[in-house]
């Protein structure tokens, strides 16, 4: 837990006081708190979770619940407004999040399954039962609801997408021939 806490520290400008390292601190800290075997230890820590919950996530208004699983070097660029991601979504490593975005459900079972290197603009929501594939990038106030291939930009609402940009095919190709 410590090293997370320290490597999200570092990512988000060194600042204690921002509200996406804390977010991300607290979302780290109730990872251990629900995961401690000690039944009693448990039960304090939950509590404690639960205060801070109220205390300060109700402020920062980024709410990552802790059984999200997220991928090393998840990095909340701007937490001006609101952060909401569903208790089953899944995200890969180095994910990029902008603010006023929902990652969840769409009113059924299922939440969206995250790939590694995504980016997600300011007013985006990634609703239902998809996969959001690797090196993807979703454009300022985008609806995604459908899955999203590798190297893929993503746009408007309904959601345009635009697979296989050539900047990124250029990219793989030179990472298969090094």
């Amino acid at each position: 837990m410590w090293r997370e806490i320290r490597k999200d520290y570092e990512r988000h400008g060194r600042r204690i006081s921002d509200p996406a390292f804390v977010s991300l601190a607290i979302y780290r800290y109730g990872r251990w708190a629900t995961g401690c075997e000690n039944r009693v230890l448990r039960w304090f820590a939950n509590k404690l979770y639960g205060l801070l919950c109220i205390l300060i996530l109700n402020v920062t208004k980024v709410w990552i619940p802790p059984s999200v699983t997220l991928g090393e070097d998840f990095h909340i660029i701007h937490a001006e407004g609101s952060l909401s991601i569903h208790p089953e979504v899944v995200i890969g490593d180095r994910c990029g999040v902008m603010h006023n975005v929902t990652i969840g459900t769409n009113m059924g079972p299922g939440a969206p399954r995250i790939g590694d290197d995504v980016f997600i603009g300011v007013n985006s929501t990634v609703l239902g039962r998809i996969r959001i594939g690797n090196r993807v990038r979703i454009g300022a106030n985008t609806a995604v609801s459908t899955n999203v291939p590798d190297d893929s930009i993503v746009v408007g609402s309904p959601a345009r997408i635009f697979p296989n940009l050539p900047i990124f095919a250029q990219a793989r190709r030179k990472d298969a021939g090094a």
